[in-house]
């Protein structure tokens, strides 16, 4: 058991939240029980996840896609309304990292791709950002674009999209998870071989073939799925309480 406040305060402390200008409020969205003996993790606050954590009797629901997002309407009604009202039926306290669990060192969803993908040498993608949301890394061979495709798809359990450039090799790649495809003009001016996000735009087929950058959108929901394991995990330790993952594999 452990107390819902020193949950947050400790998850603030780590992923740096406060450091963070984000689309949605970090940390404590909706507030249920004082003390925590149990934590679902999901990417998404979908209505799917909230029934998993009522069915498994957690007191938290950790997400990376929370509520309240800018441009929202104010009114708590109808999809949503339904969403909150059954978290605050059931005293289940909504918790949501966004871009502070993409760009942990560690926990983050950056730092899982690299790791999955055996990327080398990580560095910013953007240099002068304090907190770097996207990354570089290093292939310890240079391979054709076509094996790297394979090598994402069955790696990230994702039918991996690939956008093609005229370079025969690639070795240097950037990557930021999530819908960070206008982040291919960074890895251009990083002289990236190859970019990978999960979503993808009408406009980035004719960016990767005129900036020359091979662009892999291997899924918003797939490239997302490991942060929020890693930070549950990481509470677990720390706090000696029982974590689970819900999986909802969506498609997009």
């Amino acid at each position: 058991m452990a107390q819902l406040n020193e949950i947050i305060q400790w998850c603030d402390q780590t992923l740096k939240s406060r450091e963070f200008k984000d689309y949605a409020p970090n940390g404590l969205q909706i507030e249920g029980k004082a003390e925590v003996h149990k934590i679902l993790c999901a990417v998404t606050a979908s209505q799917d996840a909230i029934n998993a954590a009522i069915a498994t009797g957690a007191d938290m629901l950790l997400v990376h896609h929370g509520y309240f997002w800018k441009g929202e309407a104010y009114p708590i009604t109808g999809m949503r309304g339904k969403r909150i009202k059954s978290l605050i039926q059931h005293n289940i306290s909504l918790v949501g990292y966004h871009l502070p669990l993409d760009s942990h060192p560690t926990l983050g969803n950056n730092a899982a791709i690299a790791d999955i993908l055996e990327l080398k040498n990580i560095e910013a993608l953007d240099p002068t950002e304090r907190n770097p949301i996207g990354n570089i890394g290093y292939l310890a061979e240079a391979i054709s674009p076509e094996a790297f495709q394979v090598l994402l798809s069955e790696r990230l359990g994702f039918n991996a999209i690939h956008l093609p450039a005229d370079k025969s090799t690639i070795q240097k790649v950037g990557f930021c998870t999530g819908g960070a495809q206008d982040y291919i003009s960074k890895a251009f001016e990083q002289g990236c071989d190859a970019y990978i996000s999960g979503e993808v735009s009408e406009r980035t087929f004719y960016e990767a073939k005129e900036l020359d950058v091979h662009y892999y959108a291997c899924g918003h929901h797939a490239t997302e799925r490991y942060g929020v394991q890693r930070l549950a995990k990481a509470i677990s330790e720390q706090f000696n309480i029982e974590s689970s993952y819900f999986e909802l594999n969506n498609p997009i």
